[in-house]
């Protein structure tokens, strides 16, 4: 079963998408395409979002999810227009927390942003992960944190962007190719950030799996090039005494956890 989902804002979207994510993540067997929609902040930049979510209602023949943080009372108002099944992130929780409380929300748009003096080094941070993603931008590894490395479709990158996003964490990550794999030293771009490294590794039917839904019946995606990939990386690993995990059965979460604890890794907020 297909569902697009929608995370929409009058902000940057993070609050909606960390939400979400954590949310639909407890369910599995669906496929989900998401569209992040930040600042949504005027009744016309909603009016244009109705339209998407339209179309995405009847392309897909069932009305998208909408996580959103909207506080504007019109612009929300606006936006339920939609065919779309509506998850108002703060709606759920302010009143509750009103009550108890005993003081009225402000309803100010982007207050949230004021909450923590780390908000910068947050997007910051989310923003390496996602410029040194693949292997891109090799030459600004002495900025990071922490470099994943493993084969293709491991789990690096989402577990990259959730110590980025948690913890401000400065993670970059790296893909072990074929190509790297004709040596029996660590490719050249991490030679010098050997204390840096941190590996994933994945059991080959999962593997198998997930390179199928992106390249089904390809050499990439078959049996004998997942296992000589994986059991040559954990080989590397071995060798050069680089830390590993095994994502297969372990959330980004755990994934996170165990990361930062082996390298010391303190979060910055």
């Amino acid at each position: 079963m297909k569902r697009t989902v929608f995370f929409i804002s009058d902000g940057t979207g993070i609050t909606a998408e960390a939400i979400g994510h954590s949310l639909l993540s407890q369910f599995d067997g669906i496929e989900i395409e998401m569209i992040t929609r930040p600042y949504i902040n005027s009744i016309a930049h909603a009016q244009a979002v109705v339209l998407q979510i339209d179309q995405a209602a009847e392309k897909d023949g069932l009305p998208p999810l909408i996580f959103e943080t909207i506080v504007d009372h019109a612009v929300s108002q606006t936006l339920k227009m939609s065919q779309g099944f509506f998850l108002n992130v703060f709606s759920t929780f302010l009143g509750a927390l009103e009550t108890e409380l005993k003081v009225k929300a402000t309803g100010h748009v982007g207050k949230s942003h004021a909450i923590s003096n780390n908000y910068v080094d947050r997007i910051e941070a989310v923003n390496f992960a996602l410029d040194n993603d693949d292997g891109a931008r090799t030459q600004f590894y002495d900025h990071a944190d922490i470099i994943l490395v493993g084969v293709s479709r491991s789990g690096k990158t989402p577990s990259s962007l959730y110590m980025a996003m948690q913890y401000g964490i400065r993670a970059a990550n790296y893909p072990i190719t074929e190509e790297d794999l004709e040596y029996t030293k660590l490719p050249a771009p991490l030679k010098d950030y050997k204390n840096k490294l941190f590996g994933l590794t994945i059991d080959v039917d999962r593997l198998v799996e997930i390179r199928n839904e992106r390249r089904a019946n390809s050499r990439y995606a078959s049996y004998a090039q997942c296992q000589f990939e994986i059991k040559e990386t954990e080989a590397l690993f071995q060798r050069e005494h680089i830390p590993f995990v095994n994502s297969t059965r372990q959330s980004v979460e755990e994934i996170a956890a165990k990361i930062m604890a082996t390298q010391n890794i303190q979060r910055r907020f």
